[in-house]
Parts: C-alpha cells; sequence; structure tokens
C-alpha cells in the first residue's frame, strides 16, 4: 500500500513539474480538451437521435466556432472601446474622488488630527490606489505572459478546434481505454468518484456560466438604464467575474460606485447614486436566493474560499492555462478528500474496533511482561 501510494504521488509530481515546464505551449491542447469535455454531453444527445459520432462531432464543432466568431466580431470592437476609454478615463476619475472625499471629510478630519490628518489621507488614497492598480496589472501580465509567451493567438484559435475535434470523435473510446486500465476490483471505487469529480466540474462551469451570463446582462442593462458612465462595460466586467465568487460582484460595486460619485456628486443627484447601488443589492439578492441555487446548487461541494484560492493560485502559476485547470483539480481535490474522511469515518482507527493503549478509564494502559 505504501509502495503504491509513493509510485502515484512521484507521477503526480513528474505530472506538474511537466505542466509548469511546457505550460506555454500546453494551452492549445487544454483548450480543446476542455471543449470537448463539455460539448460531449451534446454529441451524445445527437448520437441517441440517429446521427453517427463524426457527423456530430462536426455539427457541433462547426456551431461552436461559427457562434464563436460571431460573438468576437460583434462584443470586441465595442469592449475594445469602452475598455479604452475607461483607461483613459481612470486618473482623472481617481483625482476626482480624492478631491470629493478630502473636500466631505477634510474638515471633520482637521479638527480631529489637523492638516496632517488630511495630508496624510491624500497621500494614502494616492498609494492605495497605485498599488491596486499595479497589482491588478501585474496578474494581468502574468495570465498573459504566462499563456500567450510562445502561443499566439492564431494558433490558439488553430490548434484549439483541432484537438477538440479528435477528443470529441474518440472520447468514449479514450474512457473506454483508461477504464480498462483500473483493475478490476477497484472499478467501482475508481467508477464512483471519477462520476463524483465530473458531477462537480461539469455543475459548476455549466451553473456558473449561465449565472455570469445572466448576471452581467443584468448588470449591463441596469447600469445603462440608470445612465451610468461605462456602465455596459462595468456590468459585463462584473458578470464575467461572477465566475470567481464574490470577486465580480465586490469589483463591479467599487467601479460603478467610484464612477456614480464621480459623475453625479459634484450636482447632488443622490437619486442616481442611489439607483445604481440598488442594481447590485438586487443582482446580489437574485444571485444569491434564485439564480445560484437553481442553477449551481449545493451539491456541486466546491467552497467559494477554495475556489478562489484555486483560481487565483492556478491564474498566478501557470496563467489562462491555470484558470481552465483550476476548477477540474478543485473539484478532484475536494471528491478525493471527502472520500478519505468517509472512509476514515468507516475504518477501525476511528470506530475504535481495533486495539488501542487506552483504557477503559481514560488514562493510558501501558504494556506488561509476564
Amino acid at each position: 500500500m505504501r509502495g503504491r501510494a509513493i509510485i502515484g504521488l512521484s507521477i503526480l509530481a513528474v505530472l506538474i513539474f511537466l505542466l509548469y515546464e511546457l505550460r506555454e505551449v500546453m494551452l492549445p491542447f487544454v483548450a480543446g480538451l476542455a471543449l470537448a469535455y463539455l460539448l460531449d454531453p451534446l454529441a451524445d444527445r445527437l448520437e441517441r437521435l440517429g446521427l453517427g459520432r463524426l457527423a456530430a462531432t462536426l455539427l457541433i464543432l462547426a456551431g461552436f466556432v461559427v457562434g464563436f466568431v460571431v460573438l468576437l466580431i460583434i462584443v470586441v470592437p465595442l469592449a475594445a472601446g469602452q475598455i479604452a476609454s475607461l483607461v483613459n478615463s481612470l486618473p482623472n476619475m481617481v483625482g476626482r474622488l480624492q478631491s470629493i472625499l478630502v473636500e466631505r471629510a477634510g474638515p471633520l478630519l482637521q479638527r480631529v488630527g489637523g492638516a496632517e490628518v488630511v495630508n496624510e489621507l491624500q497621500s494614502s488614497v494616492g498609494t492605495l490606489v497605485g498599488q491596486g492598480g499595479a497589482w491588478f496589472l501585474a496578474f494581468l501580465k502574468s495570465l498573459w505572459t504566462g499563456s500567450q509567451a510562445l502561443v499566439s493567438i492564431a494558433s490558439l484559435l488553430v490548434v484549439t478546434p483541432v484537438v477538440a475535434f479528435y477528443v470529441l470523435h474518440d472520447w468514449d473510446r479514450m474512457i473506454a481505454t483508461l477504464d480498462g486500465w483500473v483493475p478490476p476490483r477497484h472499478r467501482p471505487t475508481a467508477r464512483r468518484l471519477a462520476g463524483e469529480i465530473d458531477g462537480a466540474v461539469t455543475g459548476f462551469v455549466r451553473g456558473q456560466s449561465l449565472v455570469c451570463l445572466i448576471l452581467g446582462s443584468f448588470y449591463a442593462v441596469g447600469l445603462f438604464l440608470v445612465g451610468l458612465n461605462f456602465g455596459v462595460l462595468i456590468g459585463m466586467i462584473s458578470g464575467f467575474l461572477t465566475f470567481i465568487p464574490y470577486v465580480g460582484t465586490l469589483t463591479g460595486f467599487m467601479l460603478s460606485v467610484g464612477v456614480a460619485l464621480v459623475q453625479w456628486w459634484p450636482s447632488g443627484d443622490w437619486l442616481h447614486i442611489g439607483l445604481t447601488i440598488g442594481v447590485f443589492l438586487v443582482g446580489q439578492f437574485l444571485e444569491g436566493n434564485v439564480i445560484s441555487p437553481k442553477l449551481v446548487g449545493d451539491s456541486v461541494g466546491l467552497h467559494p474560499v477554495w475556489l478562489m484560492f484555486a483560481l487565483l493560485a492556478f491564474g498566478s502559476l501557470f496563467g489562462f492555462l491555470g484558470l481552465l485547470l483550476a476548477v477540474p483539480v478543485a473539484a478532484s481535490i475536494g471528491v478525493v478528500v471527502r472520500f478519505g474522511i468517509e472512509r476514515y469515518l468507516e475504518s477501525q482507527i476511528y470506530r475504535g474496533d481495533g486495539p488501542v493503549l487506552i483504557g477503559d478509564s481514560g488514562s493510558p494502559s501501558l504494556p506488561t511482561r509476564d
């Protein structure tokens, strides 16, 4: 048993090392594998309707590629212009926010601590904003350099559909081959763990993707109707980042409130500021009580804190490739840990059926010699 554990850990360590060393060129292949994994249920459904596996694979991938290209053509030009305008406006907005804060809170702080407190407030706000912007840019840079240093966008768009086609076409055969490699007496356990991992990954990815789409649309439409500058872009960013629990809502809330203060505070328009806050309060209520329970549910088994750690850690180490691997790895570890705890609770060590060194009185019983 100990030898098998050492061999398994050694293989896992080698795989992690190879993944880290080859992370620059593996993105198209992992993306193609993930795409085939997500589209396999649709291919199975088309097969049950009488369509061959090859025809089903071609039809699905053709539809996906066409839809993806149309989405890029429509969304990218609009988003690029909005992002450029927002980036150019950020320094001015930060300066105005700092002025508003000093103007409103300055007299009170000056009475309490003097002019030095106001000066320290100005410098600390500027430093905090600068550090936050630097961290965000560094994180984006790590995603870019970690995934695109050697692999261009063109190669990603070309290689990924090819890999997805071959993997999707041979998916059932690959699964059968892997199942045949498992020793017969361990197959029920391996199939159970694989089924739980599959349920956790697909349940979260599909459910959370719908949550992101719904919330992004809600925030974009709501902020647009309120009249917030860059409202559509902020709503899209918030919806996209909702894949990481709480990060999307907090990011969108801070961005929208900051823009709203700059846009409407000088004129004393508290109504629109309140409406901006109300959009996110309503969205958060709907997400927590209606959307996420219905689409994701509690059966996924991925705790939000564990998921956030996995996404940020894998994103920092492997770039965009890490973001693709974070959810399945986190789900797999969670399933294995729960299985280990379950076996431990059923073991003699936990139940106390085996030999123990603790007597009935609760005090240690030392071994004696005849």
